[in-house]
């Protein structure tokens, strides 16, 4: 397409700071303008300064006036060029971390945790198990809580519980689970303090045993305890986080005589960390 360019007969004018500024002619639009990855494409050149500004700014006015004349992308071709497997990749992660957070969050948290096992016996013969739970819904409309035990010889006998009673006893693997009907809805932000206790028999008879306790919510705080008979207490002790594949020594500190003669040994742990199993073991 031809176009003539006409001669400026505008007489020049003094800028602000004393120069002359040359107005730029005036130009006939080319064939093929078009809009480009969001800019402007044309086979043309324009004089600088303010007024070539104004031309622009007019000339793009002129082409959004008429957006049917704009040649856009098509749709599959669009489509085509997107990276699937990138944005398929980056759904499956965001899938598998909001399921991941979900399954950490759980149906409560634990506010406190604090359990004592009993070695009644010298022998080991007779043990007996109790443990405080205080726990906080994070999801409405709960009906049940969940215990769970395992260890070697005859475990959870003459079961109680409260708040709740316990109505099935299933295995799963090496764990018994029990099932606790709490006789009514709890809400999120509801607050329980579950105290369990259960005996066992001949599951502590070997000069050396442990105790093991598995952090399976989120809690805040724990606090576990062994109480020895007077006349066997614990000749040595150590305290393992089984995932870091750490012990330490139980000192002094962790140690007391009760009132009646018994030997404790204490662990408090602030902050447990989830999935973690924290076991206590002893030769006596």
């Amino acid at each position: 397409m031809a176009c003539n360019i006409l001669p400026n007969r505008t007489p020049p004018r003094t800028s602000l700071i004393g120069k002359k500024e040359v107005l730029p002619a005036r130009i006939c639009p080319q064939a093929g303008d078009r809009l480009v990855g969001g800019g402007i494409s044309a086979d043309r050149t324009v004089a600088g300064g303010l007024g070539n500004r104004r031309n622009q700014l007019t000339e793009i006015s002129f082409m959004f006036s008429k957006p049917n004349e704009i040649p856009l992308p098509q749709l599959p071709d669009l489509a085509a060029k997107l990276p699937w497997d990138v944005l398929f990749e980056q759904v499956g992660k965001l899938v598998n971390f909001v399921l991941g957070q979900l399954q950490k969050r759980g149906l409560y948290e634990v506010l406190e945790y604090e359990s004592t096992l009993e070695l009644l016996e010298s022998s080991g013969k007779l043990a007996r198990f109790s443990k405080r739970q205080k726990v906080r819904y994070l999801q409405n409309n709960i009906i049940a809580y969940q215990d769970q035990a395992w260890g070697d010889g005859e475990i959870l006998i003459n079961y109680r519980c409260s708040p709740g009673v316990p109505v099935d006893r299933y295995k799963l693997g090496h764990k018994t689970l029990i099932l606790i009907s709490l006789r009514e809805i709890k809400q999120r932000g509801d607050v329980d303090e579950f105290n369990i206790q259960w005996e066992i028999k001949n599951g502590f008879r070997q000069g050396q045993e442990s105790w093991e306790t598995e952090i399976s919510h989120t809690t805040r705080r724990a606090r576990i305890h062994v109480i020895f008979p007077p006349d066997r207490p614990p000749i040595r002790a150590f305290f393992i986080e089984t995932s870091r594949h750490m012990g330490k020594l139980v000192m002094n500190e962790n140690r007391r005589q009760l009132a009646d003669g018994r030997w404790q040994v204490t662990w408090e742990i602030e902050r447990p960390r989830l999935n973690e199993r924290y076991i206590l073991k002893w030769t006596w």
